[in-house]
């Protein structure tokens, strides 16, 4: 018995209610075929083939217990042929199944509508019973008598509808917290990858771009001064190496094991205004002039985010002006005041080489590198040159 449910659980539902009605039906035949059908005094005049037909009928119906109201209307026209002919014991035990189906299958509205009819119902009987009966202590043991026809199925069918709604809730809430953590890791997945993707950019526009003019203006100085051409060669070979190392660090960073917190190769430290020196020293070997203007300590202590960011920020908008203005002239500004780092590069525009020449992912980057910080920057034309200004927050980033 105990396998059993389980396994009527795995059927269809039609097959769930086919079994259903045809175990009600032997258990009510076996009922009248003992006579023990007879709810009120005196013996059950009515035929035998009559309390069958009904009983199948009623059966019959119980293959359609979860079209609610329909099933229960036709369970209520069979039932109130049988009180008509006398009421029996298997068809009021037969309709509360109906009344238990209407509750749990039906809609809220046909629910409470259930809970209703049986909560009138069960006045209904009290009153016929005290009106028909001489003795109100046998009108009240009449009662009590039909009550649970009527009021436990309607409860029970409440109770396990209130669970299932209750459990159908949980899974939703589930599902719902599921899909905001997968969303959440599909956020955080995409803001690394721009992250990656900046990071790669800055090292390639930065450090490549630089050997290439450095290379091309090696190159067609080939027959000039050897201490010029040496100058220029030791500055493309310190791109390429920091290039490498920012690179190695990044794959580092790719190959770390998340599990053990170890990494194949050691990545190495975040660029610094500490190495601006290092920047310069490129642009100017690459033909710019340029002038740095900082009131700023180096050596002082920087939040983390903020120094490298002012880095990234310097290296790109020096890297646009070695491009854009080759040969040209730029101030580098970087100044602290009222909790604010604010860091200028200031170039002239040669002509034939407009700064919105590229593809402005430069400009972009460098607004999210600033923005990730609470800071802001601004790019644009300004007194003949071009400026980029970002101001960076230096508490709170």
């Amino acid at each position: 018995m105990p396998t059993l449910v389980p396994r009527l659980s795995h059927l269809p539902l039609w097959k769930q209610d086919f079994v259903i009605a045809l175990g009600t039906w032997l258990i009510g035949a076996l009922v009248y075929l003992s006579g023990m059908q007879v709810l009120l005094n005196g013996p059950d005049t009515t035929p035998l083939w009559i309390r069958l037909t009904e009983l199948t009928v009623l059966c019959s119906l119980e293959m359609l217990r979860r079209k609610v109201p329909w099933a229960l209307l036709g369970a209520l026209a069979v039932v109130a042929v049988d009180v008509a002919i006398g009421p029996s014991l298997p068809i009021l035990v037969v309709f509360t199944d109906f009344l238990y189906a209407a509750t749990l299958y039906g809609s809220r509205r046909v629910s409470r509508v259930t809970i209703g009819i049986a909560a009138l119902g069960t006045l209904a009987v009290v009153c016929v019973a005290l009106v028909l009966s001489a003795e109100w202590r046998t009108a009240i043991l009449v009662a009590f008598a039909f009550l649970p026809f009527l009021v436990t199925p309607v409860w029970w069918a409440a109770n396990v509808r209130q669970q299932r709604d209750i459990a159908d809730n949980e899974r939703a809430n589930a599902i719902q917290l599921a899909t905001i953590g997968e969303l959440d890791r599909k956020a955080a997945v995409a803001g690394e990858r721009s992250k990656m993707a900046r990071d790669l950019h800055d090292v390639i526009a930065g450090h490549l771009s630089a050997i290439a003019i450095q290379s091309e203006a090696a190159l067609s100085m080939a027959d000039a001064d050897p201490r010029l051409s040496r100058k220029v060669l030791e500055s493309v070979r310190e791109n390429s190496v920091s290039a490498l190392e920012e690179m190695r660090a990044m794959i580092g960073l790719l190959r770390a094991d998340p599990a053990t917190g170890s990494t194949e190769i050691e990545p190495t430290a975040p660029a610094r205004l500490a190495e601006l020196s290092k920047l310069v020293e490129s642009a100017r070997a690459s033909g710019l002039a340029v002038e740095v203007r900082s009131t700023v300590d180096r050596a002082a202590s920087l939040p983390a985010a903020v120094d490298l960011t002012a880095y990234r920020i310097a290296q790109e908008a020096l890297t646009n002006a070695v491009k854009h203005a080759p040969g040209g002239k730029a101030v580098l500004g970087i100044r602290s005041g009222g909790g604010i780092l604010t860091v200028e590069v200031r170039n002239d525009l040669r002509p034939g080489h407009p700064e919105d020449g590229g593809t402005g992912l430069g400009l972009l980057n460098m607004r999210e590198r600033a923005a990730a910080v609470g800071g802001t920057l601004a790019a644009g034309p300004s007194g003949g040159g071009w400026l980029v200004r970002a101001e960076l927050p230096l508490e709170g980033s």
